[in-house]
């Protein structure tokens, strides 16, 4: 095959945990041309990506831009295009571009499935999200052993990471990052222990930040006032590739499962990840320096819309102390 697409309409972890396919495609297939789909606010972790030629990004503005999309998806002519998404919209734009080999998941056995050329095994919750993409190899006659997700930084990434840090005026002091949010609540750690763990930290001789989106700049604040030790607040002072730069220079994340968490453990930053609905066998950081905290609970059968129980008690059984001895172990 001399084009070969790949499509993850998901959320930027998700893209992050998609990576590890990328050099193993160019390692077989050294001649092809390798593109990427995704949505739009999660191009970002590709762009220092070796192993990319291009990156298509779905549109979200207007039916011209949309229809001017389709048109350029059909007239690229892939060979060959693996959907890692497991959705009808995906399913939708593999069959468009109107490849000779349509690889794809259908976990939900609905009709999409007969939109591929042949569908993907979708033993989901039995393995790691990474291990589950790679089937898609697999069934492209590609068996090497699959590594790590990486996040590349550009030059420039890496200038505008050096700025922000020269800008917290900390020198050798070296600096925790705090992930406090979460895609839905009932995934997230409750604030006022992270503003215990934040004074702890400090305590042992570190700088603390919280990071996050801009929309989440008033969570921040809130742990702010519940500490003594005032982190500093970069959340949504950042962007994505500055933030994976910031990463890259930090001596720990802690932080729910999400996006960053990914990012993080992708640049080589330690990553403890705090984990309660959702199970890390399947979603966890995938790096040399990672571990996570989870409880184990049953959680699954509630994960959306939300907790059941009403107690969201998967999370709040996760206490400070453990936390703080976890990060102390990573730390030194």
């Amino acid at each position: 095959m001399k084009r070969i697409l790949l499509i993850k309409l998901r959320y930027i972890g998700d893209v992050v945990l998609s990576t590890p396919l990328l050099p193993l495609l160019r390692k077989r297939c050294p001649e092809a041309s390798l593109t990427f789909l995704v949505n739009s606010g999660t191009e970002s972790v590709l762009l220092g990506n070796p192993h990319l030629e291009e990156i298509y990004v779905i549109p979200r503005d207007g039916w011209g831009s949309q229809l001017g999309f389709l048109q350029k998806l059909r007239q690229a002519r892939f060979d060959g295009v693996v959907d890692l998404t497991d959705g009808d919209r995906s399913a939708f734009l593999t069959y468009w571009t109107g490849a000779g080999v349509r690889l794809g998941f259908n976990r939900e056995n609905r009709w999409r499935g007969k939109l591929y050329t042949r569908v993907l095994p979708s033993p989901y919750g039995s393995m790691h999200m990474v291990d589950y993409h790679a089937q898609a190899l697999t069934a492209l006659g590609i068996n090497d052993l699959v590594g790590d997700p990486e996040v590349y930084l550009r030059q420039k990434d890496q200038q505008h990471g050096d700025q922000l840090f020269s800008s917290l005026g900390i020198g050798d002091t070296p600096l925790v990052l705090l992930s406090p949010s979460a895609r839905y609540t009932f995934k997230a750690w409750p604030l006022e222990r992270f503003a215990a763990l934040a004074d702890w930290l400090t305590d042992q001789g570190v700088f603390v930040a919280l990071i996050g989106h801009q929309r989440e700049m008033l969570l921040g604040q809130q742990i702010i006032n519940l500490t003594k030790c005032k982190p500093r607040n970069l959340m949504g002072q950042t962007r994505l590739l500055q933030l994976a730069s910031l990463m890259k220079r930090s001596a720990l994340f802690v932080g729910n499962d999400g996006g960053p968490m990914h990012m993080a453990a992708a640049v080589g930053c330690p990553v403890l990840g705090l984990f309660g609905p959702t199970d890390p066998r399947v979603w966890g950081p995938r790096g040399k320096k990672v571990s996570v905290i989870y409880k184990g609970l049953d959680c699954g059968e509630c994960f959306y819309p939300g907790c059941f129980r009403g107690e969201e008690g998967c999370m709040r059984q996760i206490s400070v102390e453990e936390v703080c001895r976890a990060a102390g172990s990573l730390l030194h």
